[in-house]
């Protein structure tokens, strides 16, 4: 495997679901196969979780790791071409790129959305220009568009604590104080139609993600209907898609509650808005399995990790 972009990207979701939670058991396993490797990792965004886990993933694989915060460690970087760079923009991402490629043998970015332009976020430009110029496989630690490595860890979760073969998923959006991105919810729908899920999306009218995404799930209005029999419920907030990066809404009536959730599991990628996004009492209570998602983001990540460094032999 070159690239892991986006879930897209994996050939096999029950195979990968399998070898992950094999690796789980056994994290040292190939701890020989990184060695000698490192793996560069650069955040143009805030990380807790993506960040410890990949660097931990990378350990148990017997890596190095290198990480760089741009916009305070790093220049900043210039995308386009013919440019006069006579601005802000100190290095082209042609040299940047090919210099990193030099001293790294993987290469993870982390760049949220702007929320700002939504063409400019949708041609994903800082991972697609790492993607062109890096001679190495590039990994997302989410984009504009995506987080497949938190998809992936949501997979392995519902599969660890699913007490029947197809259980009801539902994705239900809450409400938040500041506009945030697509790429969890994206990516949680995409892996639920690789897994050919018993899955609903809930929402207020007018919070629809990107059709060209959903095309294909059921999408349900009214939030109680679609919480109905549920056996696990993904909990996230994002902001306006057709009016992009608007907050036009911020009904507290969808946040989710104990009432509301039943007998189901509660799942949210984290960081959380604890009494904004969801009450203290599902958090706190031993239904949540937020801590079990944040575990798995190691395995998720060094499953594909592995899988990278198994290209490179």
């Amino acid at each position: 495997m070159k690239h892991y972009l986006s879930v897209n990207d994996i050939d096999s979701v029950n195979e990968w679901v399998e070898d992950a939670l094999i690796l789980k058991k056994k994290p040292l396993a190939y701890k020989k196969l990184g060695k000698q490797k490192t793996i560069g990792l650069l955040f143009f965004n805030n990380s807790l979780r993506t960040r410890l886990s990949t660097q931990k993933a990378a350990m148990n694989l017997g890596m190095k790791f290198m990480t760089m915060n741009f916009g305070k460690d790093g220049w900043a970087l210039e995308f386009e071409d013919g440019t006069i760079m006579d601005k802000g923009s100190a290095e082209h991402i042609k040299e940047a790129a090919q210099v990193v490629s030099q001293y790294c043998d993987i290469l993870g970015i982390r760049a949220f959305a702007s929320l700002e332009n939504q063409e400019e976020d949708e041609s994903e430009m800082i991972i697609n220009s790492f993607r062109k110029y890096a001679s190495i496989p590039v990994l997302n630690m989410e984009s504009s568009l995506s987080h497949p490595l938190q998809a992936l860890a949501d997979i392995l979760t519902i599969e660890e604590y699913k007490k029947k073969t197809n259980p009801k998923i539902v994705l239900s959006w809450a409400p938040h104080p500041r506009a945030l991105p697509h790429a969890v919810a994206n990516s949680f729908v995409k892996a639920m139609q690789l897994k050919h899920a018993d899955f609903v999306i809930t929402h207020p009218e007018g919070y629809e993600l990107d059709p060209k995404i959903t095309n294909g799930s059921q999408i349900e209005y009214d939030q109680e209907k679609a919480l109905k029999n549920a056996d696990f419920v993904y909990v996230k907030n994002w902001s306006n898609y057709k009016d992009y990066g608007r907050v036009i809404n911020q009904d507290k009536n969808w946040m989710m509650t104990q009432k509301k959730l039943g007998d189901a599991k509660f799942m949210h990628c984290l960081p959380v808005r604890r009494n904004i996004v969801v009450e203290d009492a599902v958090l706190d209570g031993n239904q949540s399995l937020v801590i079990a998602q944040a575990n798995n983001r190691t395995f998720a990540a060094q499953i594909v990790l592995k899988k990278m460094l198994e290209s490179l032999l």
